[in-house]
């Protein structure tokens, strides 16, 4: 990600979902947390969709070794 680069991330939930996936799917959780927003948009899903593309974008900055920011 680029260093001004940032993402939206709706609640707490949405953490859980991504740690959850990494737990379980490694080094594929983002690649699961996309497939997942591809079947939502496939239903017309567009509110599912968002969520797990905002899940995978958190899922790839926390495998990423570039901490761009202070965390809190």
């Amino acid at each position: 990600m680029g260093m001004y680069e940032h993402f939206y991330i709706e609640d707490r939930e949405a953490v859980f979902d991504a740690a959850e996936l990494v737990a379980e799917y490694g080094s594929l959780a983002s690649m699961e947390a996309a497939a997942r927003a591809s079947r939502s948009r496939e239903k017309g899903n567009v509110v599912h969709f968002c969520r797990w593309r905002q899940i995978e974008r958190l899922v790839e900055w926390m495998d990423s070794d570039e901490l761009e920011a202070t965390l809190h």
